[in-house]
């Protein structure tokens, strides 16, 4: 397909187009004359997912770079790819996390990545130590523990259930795919789009529940 093609079926513009193939995020295409190329359907699955990261994720082109790198360099490698694509995080957060790697080195380890390693522990999930999510799930618990709320890591064994058989159903929407980018591609799905949507149905959920519990009436009101 030819560039005019390639953007209108990924929704991405070819001045932008343009930029991923000067800056190696999209690879060329075959070459048919002197400024013409023709792109296949790797090309095109291959710049859907960079604008899902870039767009949605809001990583900086940089670190997708090496994202995209870093995946096909796992070749096939289902469990590594889910991981990578999993704990990308834009460059603030990746600071945040990296200083709070360095105090981890120094054995400053905080009181509530004490407790996420402990409710870890409790689901018996296999996990890496110094996994990202450890250290969110740490920040929080030590805003509760701040807060004197009285919810420790035992308050979210529930939660923690819950997230057990999500994390099952997203490992599901996994299986039957091959090839690099495609195993990326579901990654993506699973881990950036999927999850606004269960946060969204989460508040619908608990709109439901705060109306039935608290007697809060519909914003049409009830037919007389």
């Amino acid at each position: 397909m030819k560039i005019s093609e390639l953007s209108r079926r990924s929704g991405v513009s070819i001045p932008t187009i343009k930029y991923y193939l000067r800056d190696g995020l999209l690879p060329p295409g075959r070459a048919t004359a002197a400024n013409q190329a023709d792109y296949g359907e790797e090309h095109l699955r291959r710049l859907r997912l960079v604008r899902t990261l870039v767009g949605v994720r809001r990583l900086p082109v940089g670190a997708v770079k090496e994202i995209l790198g870093a995946v096909t360099e796992q070749d096939g490698d289902l469990h590594q790819i889910f991981g990578i694509v999993t704990d990308a995080r834009p460059v603030t957060q990746q600071q945040k996390q990296a200083r709070e790697r360095e105090r981890q080195e120094a054995g400053e380890e905080t009181g509530g990545v004490t407790d996420a390693r402990e409710l870890v522990a409790a689901m018996g999930w296999e996990v890496h130590s110094g996994t990202a999510a450890i250290r969110s799930l740490g920040e929080v618990l030590d805003a509760l523990s701040d807060m004197d709320s009285g919810i420790d890591w035992r308050s979210l064994l529930p939660y923690a259930r819950l997230a057990d058989r999500i994390s099952e159903l997203d490992v599901q929407q996994m299986e039957g795919v091959s090839g690099v980018l495609e195993l990326a591609e579901r990654a993506v799905l699973v881990s950036v789009l999927l999850e606004p949507a269960l946060l969204a149905m989460r508040r619908l959920a608990q709109e439901d529940k705060s109306a039935r519990l608290f007697g809060g009436g519909s914003e049409e009101g009830e037919e007389e």
